[in-house]
């Protein structure tokens, strides 16, 4: 039987004596790779931030958010999932840090809260210093994109574990938000305004289906050119997630925003059920936008049927703003001045005794969310 302390084989011991290096850690390789990172990590900083980067752990001062009445940590965790597999099979490393970053500060942004730091953890087979540079180096730059700073991370080596060139990311992210602020089902009622922001496409969600159709026997693979999309099946597929955290903060302080909600996995009936109450409905109109070509892609050449597609990709909507009716214009035109397209996708309204949405708010709780009409 083999020992659990045997399992994957770790080989045998070099004549010349064990060693760290000899069992495949490579201590030198990591302080390279530290070394490479430092700047990328240096420009994705705050005021707050004290101390210098290396340390044993990462240090913020809040003293500045006294000024809020009763203040709440917000903290989220997230990981990228297989799109991680697209970025090795093209070896393009440094945009899957921003899939992380927006995975994990989009949700703290949800109820209202400010990203305010990160940390991450790369776990790998082998650790190659330039990778592990380029990876930092996205997951900085999706900091910045979303105004958080990056404290501090790990680098784990897994040799026996994991293939040499495998990695996986995950991060976690902390934020900060006054209890008189805090955004979610409480302030939702009907007469309120759904209004969607698009995605920039598939982000970092349902990429086992993705990968089972576009990369599988029959699928285009990488490398193939399709004239929907523009570029390629792998370029698509490596498009970094849209970052919304600056945007939904600065909507927060221009209009009543009465919910949030991050479009991942679940689809969007999910997700949005998860911030309305269960006393109401709203019925998300299809012919308010035109999906992106990838997702009819997907649909057309692995016979996917529409439900399944609505529910495991974002189809178009990366985030949704739940508004005050008297402010859905206001909301739009500020989206739009950001950057963002926007537009009003349905409106919410008393819910029907027994009456069901499309998908389950995870966890069981939360209003019935229906997808009606058709898409342009």
């Amino acid at each position: 039987m083999t020992s659990p302390l045997t399992a994957g084989d770790p080989g045998r011991v070099p004549a010349g004596g064990a060693s760290y290096a000899a069992a495949g850690v490579d201590v030198e390789a990591g302080e390279r790779a530290v070394a490479l990172m430092r700047a990328s990590v240096a420009a994705a900083q705050r005021p707050e931030v004290v101390g210098d980067f290396g340390g044993f752990a990462g240090l913020f001062d809040i003293s500045a958010f006294t000024r809020f009445r009763r203040p709440l940590l917000a903290t989220s965790t997230d990981g990228v999932g297989t799109k991680i597999a697209v970025a090795r099979a093209m070896d393009v490393h440094d945009t899957i840090g921003i899939d992380l970053v927006a995975m994990v500060i989009d949700d703290l942004v949800v109820c209202g809260a400010e990203p305010l730091f990160m940390t991450d953890y790369i776990a790998v087979g082998s650790v190659v210093p330039e990778r592990i540079a380029a990876i930092v180096s996205g997951i900085a730059e999706g900091c910045r994109q979303g105004g958080c700073a990056l404290v501090g991370g790990e680098t784990a080596e897994h040799p026996g574990l994991m293939a040499p060139d495998e990695y996986d990311v995950a991060g976690a992210g902390t934020g900060i938000v006054d209890a008189d602020a805090l955004l979610g089902p409480g302030r939702v009622r009907p007469g309120d305004v759904v209004v969607a922001m698009a995605s920039s496409g598939l982000h970092s969600n349902g990429y086992s289906l993705a990968r089972l159709v576009l990369l599988g026997p029959d699928g285009p693979g990488l490398s193939a050119h399709v004239a929907e999309l523009g570029r390629t099946v792998g370029e698509e597929m490596l498009e970094p997630t849209r970052i919304y955290a600056r945007d939904c903060l600065a909507l927060a302080a221009e209009v009543d925003v009465h919910a949030f909600s991050h479009v991942t996995g679940g689809g969007l009936a999910a997700n949005l059920a998860r911030v309305l109450p269960a006393t109401v409905a709203v019925d998300v109109d299809r012919s308010t936008w035109t999906p992106q070509p990838v997702f009819s892609l997907i649909g057309g050449l692995g016979g996917v049927e529409r439900t399944d597609l609505e529910r495991t990709f974002n189809l178009g909507i990366g985030m949704i703003a739940v508004v005050d009716a008297d402010g859905a214009d206001r909301a739009i035109s500020l989206l739009g001045d950001r950057g963002v397209t926007a537009w009003t996708c349905g409106t919410v309204r008393e819910r029907l005794d027994g009456e069901r949405g499309d998908a389950e708010a995870k966890g069981g709780t939360g209003g019935a969310v229906t997808l009606v009409g058709e898409h342009p």
